[in-house]
Order: structure tokens, then sequence, then C-alpha cells
């Protein structure tokens, strides 16, 4: 890993194991958070060094979305490596109460996604592919106990929300606001409420890309990061 952190390891195991005993005051011991800190910090690295928003190769504590990534992975691999269930719910629990957002730790999100604001996101068990943006209350939820599936660079603006036996193609745009439940979308398309009652979409091509709007190619990842490496005033964590 060659993240920078604005907090070194050792301090940021202990600033989450801070926030996690001032909520959850049952003295449980959580010394197994630094057994899953670095492979949380990989994965989040991923992350961040995709998002064209963001500085690549630095982690920010204090930036919300950043941190509310975080705690997903770092919630999601203490599942995966079958630390206590209330570690885990714990970890979820605080991105909810700190960031707004309800992203379950059982849920897989690709290997590379983007928060533009995190209040009111609500996440389910569902399928997700690689370059999913999500901005503030999006609602991605089952209906009729089937789940959405999401294609590759699926852009989900504020408010917008897809439930039920939905395909959202890849390269979906969707509108601020708009509504998706048991339909399908067309690739790399616009789509946006129809003005109806029956709550149809209407979908409308694009040749635009807008992901690349929000990600870096692998080759621009690898400019940046030899850029960062040259640069000797970098200091890697503090």
């Amino acid at each position: 890993m060659t993240l920078s952190l604005s907090l070194a390891k050792p301090r940021l195991c202990e600033y989450v194991n801070r926030q996690l005993a001032h909520f959850f005051p049952d003295d449980e011991t959580l010394d197994a958070i630094a057994t899953v800190l670095d492979e949380g910090l990989t994965r989040l690295e991923t992350c961040i060094n995709a998002s064209r928003m963001w500085r690549a190769g630095h982690f920010d504590h204090l930036h919300s979305s950043q941190y509310s990534i975080f705690l997903y992975h770092l919630a999601r691999v203490a599942y995966e490596n079958e630390l206590p269930l209330s570690i885990c719910d714990k970890l979820f629990y605080l991105n909810k109460v700190l960031n707004g957002i309800d992203l379950f730790y059982e849920i897989e999100m690709p290997r590379v996604f983007f928060i533009g604001h995190t209040s009111g996101i609500v996440v389910c068990k569902a399928t997700y592919g690689e370059n999913l943006v999500l901005y503030q209350n999006c609602t991605i939820g089952k209906s009729n106990g089937k789940a959405p599936r999401l294609g590759d660079n699926v852009i989900m603006f504020a408010g917008s929300a897809v439930y039920g036996d939905s395909r959202i193609a890849s390269g979906s745009v969707i509108s601020q606001g708009t509504k998706i439940r048991d339909t399908h979308t067309q690739a790399e398309c616009l789509v946006f409420n129809g003005g109806d009652s029956k709550g149809e979409i209407v979908c409308k091509q694009t040749a635009k890309s807008y992901i690349n709007e929000f990600f870096r190619s692998e080759e621009e990842i690898c400019r940046e990061l030899s850029m960062l490496q040259g640069s000797r005033g970098i200091t890697r964590e503090r």
C-alpha cells in the first residue's frame, strides 16, 4: 500500500476504536480492528486513486465521503474474516451515525465506486458493476423480493432510486429524482422520469461518456502515482 494517511495507522486505529467506544459503550474488546486495517485501507486506496474528484494516493480521515467508504471496507473485511458480528454491526452503525448512509457489510460493492455526498443513501443487496457513482438520497432497494442489477459505469444523481426487478444497463446516467421500478434501461443513455402517472421512464441515447468525469483511466492513475512518488516533499503518514 502506497496510500499516504492524514493519521498514521496506529492513530487511525485508535481513532476508530474511540469512536466505537463512544457510541457503543458496552466494553467489548476492539483489538481485532487492527487485524483488518491494512486490507481495509488497500481497498479504499483503489477507490481513492480511481476517483478524479480526489487527490490520488492520499486518505483524509476528515473527508466524510472517503471516511464513509473506509468504514464500509473495514466492516466488509471484518465480516469476510469472520470477526465477531458485533464488531461488523458497530462499524456499520458508526457509518450510519456519522455519515447518514445505510451500506451494510454483507453487500458486495464493486472494486471501484464513488460517493459524492453520503446523506440519505440506502443500498440493498443487489448486483453492482464497476465504477458506480452515488449521490445523496439515492436508493437501491428490493421490491417483492427481487433486487436490481446494475451494470458498469452507472451514475445515480441526487434523489434517484432503483427498485425491484430492474436492469440498469452499463453507462446509464439516472437523472436527479428519477424513480425506476421493475424496468430495464438502455446502455449509454440518460434516464429521466416520463412525466406521467404511470411511472414510465425515458431513455435518451448519448455519445458522451459521463463516467470519465468521475474516474481516472489506469494510465492516469499510474501517472498520478508516479508523480506522487517522485515528490520528495510527500509525507506518507503523520
